[in-house]
């Protein structure tokens, strides 16, 4: 009877969570469906502006939600917040879904690219675990990393952007087994092509005039034939952040259309 009662519940009521790059896309679409569960929940993105109008609109819905102008790539900045954030209640969850893009192969690869790439991509979502793993630590929590199919597929030009999201797959799974012992949960999801901002941008600037057909034809890379929606890897986001995947740890979870098994 009292599971049939918590069922009935909101599936974050009471969780404290961190959402990093809360201002658009995925990111965005993770914190607005935590609130819709009942976190309260940090909007942390370096984009102030967007991150408060995405803050005010959880706040019209009777969500709860605070809005945090802050560069994960910056340790000192994220320690300083997360330690303020720490303060007022215990963080139960952090999702580390800030993040860029970069296409190019190895030799159109720029030192400066890589390094742009490297700062926000790992040493960012390094900087928000190792701003909350102390606090975790006393009462344990969930991370969850947002990696990519680019983690483990041969994607073409796609150098620095794999690189980076390998190493986040590679973080997850050392946090995951070193903190077993505190109760804290650590796993990341990999999703293939999903219709964000970026793809519209990139099609705007690449393919003036053809967007809707090169739209079709990246659609079409994913053996389900579409992209992905920021609002699905929000639902499998709640689902690995709420209690009902607590025997869950150090996992890849592909969210990709059938990609990896489907091809051919």
């Amino acid at each position: 009877m009292n599971d049939q009662k918590q069922s009935r519940g909101l599936r974050l009521e009471g969780k404290a969570a961190i959402v990093t790059g809360a201002a658009s896309g995925i990111g965005q679409a993770i914190a607005q469906r935590f609130a819709q569960e009942g976190a309260l929940v940090s909007l942390v993105d370096i984009n102030e502006e967007a991150a408060k109008n995405t803050a005010r609109e959880i706040l019209k819905c009777g969500g709860k939600a605070t809005s945090h102008a802050c560069d994960v790539a910056n340790q000192r900045s994220v320690r300083e917040l997360f330690q303020q954030l720490a303060s007022k209640r215990p963080i139960n969850i952090l999702v580390n879904s800030a993040g860029v893009s970069h296409i190019g192969k190895l030799e159109s690869t720029s030192e400066a690219d890589f390094d742009r790439l490297f700062q926000i991509n790992v040493k960012g979502t390094y900087n928000c675990m190792y701003g909350v793993v102390e606090t975790m630590k006393t009462n344990g929590g969930v991370i969850l990393n947002m990696a990519s199919i680019a983690a483990t597929a041969g994607l073409a030009d796609r150098f620095a952007y794999s690189m980076s999201k390998g190493a986040v797959l590679s973080m997850t799974l050392s946090v995951a087994r070193d903190y077993l012992a505190h109760k804290i949960r650590c796993n990341c999801i990999s999703p293939a092509r999903v219709h964000t901002a970026f793809v519209d941008g990139y099609l705007k600037k690449n393919y003036p005039g053809r967007e809707q057909e090169m739209f079709q034809v990246l659609s079409q890379t994913q053996p389900i034939g579409r992209m992905g929606k920021p609002e699905e890897v929000a639902a499998l986001a709640l689902f690995l952040c709420s209690d009902e995947a607590a025997f869950i740890t150090g996992t890849d979870y592909p969210m990709d259309g059938g990609f990896f098994n489907l091809h051919g």
